[in-house]
């Protein structure tokens, strides 16, 4: 080995380093790049008499300073992060909507029984009564428009649903299009990694995950992707993309499915999948908020809308109003709604549901199933299953259900029950006339106001929760939830944050590029450099003094 062949070793050495150095420069605000070096090692020696003389350096690769471990940890951090932002995005909607108690609900609530005090107090003061009919008006607007706007909040929640789910696909497109390009520099320079690539490929999974929580494996130099429930997204070479369809069960809510088979025209059949099932991210956190705070309130709200209705009219139907007529209803509102399947046999009926008791009233939804014999019923917050009657009524939590009349079912036909989901939006005041308010009990006189001393009485009798809430604490409990579920969320944000912090240094003091250290690198990689070329022309003058001793 001369001395030519040494520093041609050391130049080629010093100048990797050197490229690699700069490389990690230029990628220091590069997300998801993690630090190189060249890793090298002695080009072994000659033996020799004088001994074994060395025959310099050789680069065996470029390697990235990566802990598979803490990139884990960052990653599953961050989509427990997302999670918590999307879902603190939708409750502080519901706060905001609900946190004020100077105006809205709870103030209209007050208004209208001081309203009917006014009319109690004085039955025939025409002015007492309009008022009354004002106060009940805006009431029930209140309890619409708090309705309706809980109804955007879904409509969004749809849309953004689509969204996500839309920039799943194509983060999975993507990661296989990366998957491809290892696979082939794999195989361009064996025994080498692609660490551009595998840096690349990572940061998408790790994006990818802060919409939907993901498990990857390694094979082969590709990873397949799944979502934690078990799904399927990215195995081989091929996506299997997820689709944001109109639930089967509830056409008015959007819901992710997988393609599951092909039908005999070659169309995708779609099955869905369990909200459950999908977990993290921006993805898990719209299906969490849906399911644990918009869905329980939109219900809490309509129940407290019936249990307004059916209280107030049940006595206001004893009373008599000015003209001696018996009351009529003081309010109207929608009964439960039923939707039966999208799969459902053609000819299944969907059975008669009505509220037998509002006091009893839970404020959740049902699944009503049948298995081709029998029909159950399911609570769908609980997961508890009640048995039905085929021949009569059966009564759950204040709800008839009498599936005596249905013919044409079929094994596997469902029908999804919201007792109270309408309600709230539905809630109108039936009585027009002043002098329609039956404030007088029946034998006493129409200038009597016995029945507005009893319905004014309401505002504190315990007419829901099976006995335990009056109105005032009926809304209170909705204003509560909300509120806890938003303080929970953002304490919650902010741990996760931290975390989150904390994690990513772990991570950076391993994989990070420090620039500080790379320029000191630079400067000592120039100084090999500049030796290696000092010893190149040493032994240039070497040689010309040995052809000089020749001559």
């Amino acid at each position: 080995m001369n001395l030519a062949n040494l520093g041609l070793s050391g130049l080629f050495a010093a100048q990797q380093r050197m490229q690699v150095a700069g490389h990690n420069l230029n990628n220091v605000d590069t997300e998801g790049y993690n630090r190189q070096t060249v890793l090298s090692q002695t080009a072994g020696a000659v033996g020799t008499s004088a001994g074994y003389i060395g025959r310099g350096v050789q680069a065996v690769t470029v390697q990235r300073s990566y802990d598979n471990f803490l990139y884990q940890q960052l990653v599953r951090s961050r989509t427990a992060g997302a999670a918590l932002v999307s879902y603190g995005n939708e409750i502080s909607q519901l706060d905001n909507l609900f946190s004020d108690r100077t105006v809205g609900i709870s103030p209209a609530i007050q208004k209208f029984f001081e309203g009917i005090q006014a009319v109690a107090s004085a039955p025939a003061d025409s002015a007492a009564r309009q008022e009354l009919l004002g106060r009940a008006e805006s009431l029930a607007t209140q309890i619409n428009d708090a309705t309706a706007y809980m109804n955007r909040v879904s409509e969004n929640i749809n849309t953004q649903l689509s969204t996500t789910v839309t920039q799943i696909n194509s983060y999975l497109e993507r990661i296989n299009d990366v998957n491809n390009q290892i696979v082939r520099a794999k195989g361009t320079t064996p025994g080498h990694e692609p660490n551009d690539l595998l840096d690349q490929r990572e940061q998408l999974v790790a994006e990818l995950s802060q919409l939907v929580d993901v498990r990857t494996v390694e094979q082969n130099g590709r990873i397949s992707v799944t979502t934690v429930g078990g799904q399927l997204l990215l195995g081989a070479d091929k996506v299997y993309p997820l689709h944001a369809v109109k639930s089967a069960q509830d056409p008015e809510r959007v819901v992710v499915a997988y393609t599951s088979s092909f039908d005999a025209q070659g169309q995708e059949v779609k099955s869905e999948l369990r909200d459950t099932s999908l977990k993290g991210g921006t993805l898990g956190g719209l299906l969490q908020f849906r399911q644990e705070s918009l869905d329980p309130t939109i219900n809490s709200l309509g129940r407290l809308a019936l249990g307004l209705a059916n209280s107030v009219n049940a006595l206001h139907e004893q009373g008599i109003d000015l003209q001696g007529n018996p009351g009529k209803a003081f309010f109207s509102i929608g009964g439960p709604k039923v939707i039966g399947n999208a799969n459902n046999s053609s000819s299944a009926q969907s059975p008669a549901v009505s509220i037998s008791d509002v006091n009893q009233l839970q404020g959740r939804d049902y699944r009503l199933e049948y298995d081709g014999t029998d029909y159950k019923l399911v609570d769908l917050t609980t997961g508890v299953q009640h048995a039905i009657d085929p021949s009569q009524p059966t009564v759950i939590d204040g709800v008839s259900i009498d599936v005596s009349g249905m013919t044409g079912g079929q094994a596997g036909d469902s029908w999804l029950i919201q007792p109270t989901r309408n309600a709230g939006s539905s809630l109108a005041v039936e009585i027009k006339n002043p002098q329609d308010i039956a404030a007088a009990a029946a034998g006493t006189g129409t200038a009597n106001g016995d029945i507005a001393l009893k319905l004014a009485e309401l505002q504190n009798q315990k007419v829901l929760g099976q006995g335990s809430l009056s109105l005032n604490d009926a809304y209170s409990q909705i204003v509560n939830r909300v509120a806890v579920q938003t303080q929970q969320n953002g304490s919650a944000a902010k741990a996760q944050a931290k975390l989150i912090q904390q994690n990513f240094a772990a991570q950076q003091s391993v994989s990070g590029v420090n620039q500080d250290e790379e320029y000191i690198k630079l400067e000592r990689y120039q100084e090999q450099y500049r030796a290696a070329s000092r010893l190149i022309d040493i032994s240039s003058k070497m040689f010309d003094t040995l052809l000089a001793l020749r001559a």
